[in-house]
């Protein structure tokens, strides 16, 4: 077992609020298919904590998180600008803006490592994360801008889930929708940058979409979804720190996006409602009932030659056309009271139940009769 000191419950907790509100948040990204928001705002972040360190010469996170939100910020008005002026596509606008703010926070961190100061900068552990490195003070910060956004998130909850839903309706209530996408972005730039010292500018994108991700799986539901993706981000933030803390050297922020990486595929692979293991399992155990299926329409369309319905039809003939397992499918259509079976096994007619149950399927699949 780990050592429970400090540190390590100071990287619990906040991993724990970095999983929770990018969990929370990061679910409107991907159902308003904004996937690669996350990205954009964690890149453009960079220059403006090498802006705020650039001014003030601290590397206090009280005022390097502020720069890191302000560019963030100022990246993703400008994508929603250029939007509704351009005919630019969103994904497009997001790779420009994640290219041109990164380059440009990578020249200033360049430019820090040549002055005086450049030994107390500390400032790459923004780019990579090093959530061993937090203090009590980065958690209170952290915490504040949380329960900060986590306030807005619940006052306009309701809004939130119509601009992802139904856009045009609560633009014909007269809401202002713009000013909404706004303040959900705002949101969102602080969910990802209060994450940076943790799992830094290159991983954050994960945390915010991935939960959500592996969420969508399971549920159709958008606060269940919401609850799940919260979940999902602070065990995978909790499993991070204690892996971290169990083997040495091992990094908290990249461990935590495994472990999310993880929960994702074992969400694709056996989520009950989507999950490719239960839907190759489902549709093995529907190839039988398919086969049934067939096997009735071949005695519908051998019943439709005679006049009278009930004619005896030779189950060997079934036996030639059909599946192999045929004398199991023909006791299970006799079950369900669709056919009777005579002279021991050997002959067979059509029920009534059976005949209209014949008639459904072919008019599901477009017969007309003819």
């Amino acid at each position: 077992m780990p050592d429970f000191d400090y540190t390590l419950w100071t990287v619990i907790i906040g991993g724990s609020i970095t999983g929770l509100l990018s969990g929370l948040l990061g679910v409107f990204a991907l159902l308003r298919k904004q996937s690669l928001l996350g990205d954009t705002i964690s890149h453009a972040a960079l220059p403006g904590i090498a802006i705020a360190f650039l001014i003030l010469q601290v590397k206090n996170p009280l005022w390097l998180i502020p720069g890191a939100m302000a560019t963030g910020w100022l990246g993703t008005l400008f994508i929603s600008w250029v939007k509704r002026n351009s005919r630019l596509k969103e994904d497009a606008l997001m790779a420009v803006v994640l290219s041109a703010f990164f380059g440009f926070g990578l020249l200033l961190l360049s430019i820090i490592q040549h002055l005086p100061t450049a030994n107390q900068a500390g400032l790459t552990k923004f780019l990579f994360g090093n959530a061993a490195t937090m203090l009590r003070q980065d958690i209170v910060i952290m915490s504040f801008f949380a329960v900060f956004a986590l306030i807005i998130l619940l006052l306009f909850w309701k809004e939130f889930k119509l601009a992802t839903f139904d856009e045009e309706f609560l633009k014909s209530t007269g809401f202002p929708v713009h000013t909404l996408d706004i303040l959900l972005l705002s949101i969102i730039v602080i969910a990802i940058t209060i994450g940076l010292q943790s799992v830094g500018v290159v991983l954050m994108s994960a945390m915010l979409v991935a939960p959500a991700a592996a969420a969508r799986q399971w549920t159709d539901k958008l606060s269940v979804m919401a609850v799940l993706s919260a979940l999902f981000g602070m065990t995978a933030s909790i499993g991070g720190a204690l892996l971290s803390s169990v083997i040495g050297k091992l990094p908290t922020g990249p461990t935590a996006v495994l472990l999310i990486t993880a929960i994702v595929m074992f969400s694709i692979l056996f989520a009950d409602n989507r999950g490719l293991v239960w839907e190759k399992i489902r549709r093995y155990n529907n190839r039988d009932d398919i086969a049934i299926a067939r096997l009735l329409e071949q005695m519908f369309f051998m019943t439709t030659q005679h006049k009278n319905k009930q004619h005896l039809h030779e189950i060997k003939m079934l036996q030639s056309l059909s599946h192999e397992k045929i004398d199991s499918y023909i006791q299970t259509m006799e079950k369900r009271g669709w056919i009777e079976v005579r002279n021991d096994n050997t002959l067979f007619f059509l029920t009534s139940e059976g005949y209209s149950q014949a008639e459904k399927n072919l008019n599901e699949v477009g017969w007309n009769g003819n």
